[in-house]
């Protein structure tokens, strides 16, 4: 993080430590704000801010209109003003403000796109074909698919569990997920038996080309912790081996599809909400709405009135 000068460019970076280290959000989360409030700064900096106690109502307006003028997309523009928000709160705790200069001001609406699904026998078939072949990547790769569409986790979930993360005995996995929050996933009995191969035959395997022994349950062919990037690739190529179109799976895409699933059956939304780790209901409610999609899509392709006008010979058959 290069170090700012003037007083907002320094409150800011003060800011982004305290987001990292007492608040811990993920590096990912710090650094997006980083880049919303660099914005912030410039357009600060335009308006011949120099302090953020200087910061007005009337400012904030401006900097959201600057932001829907430069083209930003609703969500962009509403994450900004959200970082803002919070970079001022934590600048008002320090005694800057007498009065929040945020509040009042409206974050843009952004239409919530549903997310992308896989059908269930698309899903088999990406663990199918992750454990083809022979070896301990094969069998890291089955196990990896079968933990993340298995338990909904996050990517920065799965590839960051340590070997002590998984108690076998109840079948239960221990997860930290974003702000630190830990939760316990269960674990489904393929899941269980495609991770204990895995430890039992691959993960010594892969260990032994690493200087000493790893902590992370998920290793590379070098025996260094998996990362997304690396897990995202294999599973492209796990998705053409499946037949799958690789631009339709990303892990995440798989995390929505454990979710749909279980709500396709008859799984209670809190419970849902628990399993995926949303500290609100709200986020889990998409999954809903693409469950009462996918039945649309379905009666559409397949209903003689639908508009895939099925076969009537077929349909009275």
């Amino acid at each position: 993080m290069a170090r700012r000068d003037d007083a907002v460019g320094r409150g800011i970076d003060a800011f982004l430590r305290h987001a990292a280290v007492e608040r811990g959000l993920s590096p990912r989360t710090v650094e997006a704000y980083g880049r919303d409030l660099s914005r912030l700064a410039e357009f600060l900096a335009g308006a011949g801010v120099r302090c953020a106690r200087d910061v007005t109502p009337d400012h904030l307006s401006a900097f959201a209109g600057a932001l829907a003028r430069r083209g930003l997309a609703p969500r962009s523009r509403a994450r900004a003003l959200v970082a803002t928000r919070c970079f001022l709160r934590h600048a008002g705790a320090e005694g800057a403000f007498r009065r929040d200069p945020a509040r009042g001001i409206a974050a843009p609406r952004a239409e919530r796109a549903l997310p992308k699904v896989l059908r269930p026998d698309e899903s088999a078939a990406l663990i199918e074909a992750a454990g083809q072949g022979e070896g301990a990547l094969a069998l890291r790769d089955r196990a990896m698919l079968e933990v993340l569409y298995g338990a909904g986790l996050r990517v920065s979930e799965l590839v960051g569990l340590p070997r002590a993360a998984l108690e076998r005995r109840g079948g239960w996995l221990r997860v930290v997920g974003k702000g630190r929050v830990e939760r316990l996933v269960p674990l489904g009995e393929p899941a269980l038996a495609a991770v204990a191969v895995y430890l039992e035959q691959g993960w010594p395997e892969l260990s032994r080309r690493a200087r000493r022994e790893p902590e992370a349950l998920f290793l590379t062919r070098r025996g260094g912790p998996m990362t997304r990037q690396n897990f995202f690739l294999r599973l492209r190529q796990i998705a053409r081996r499946a037949g799958v179109p690789s631009e339709r799976v990303s892990p995440h895409v798989l995390r929505h599809a454990f979710a749909t699933d279980l709500l396709e059956g008859g799984a209670d939304l809190r419970a849902v909400q628990t399993l995926l780790g949303h500290a609100d209901l709200s986020t889990t409610q998409i999954y809903t709405h693409v469950s009462r999609a996918r039945l649309r899509d379905t009666v559409e392709r397949r209903h003689p009135r639908g508009r895939g006008r099925a076969d009537p010979a077929r349909s009275r058959s």
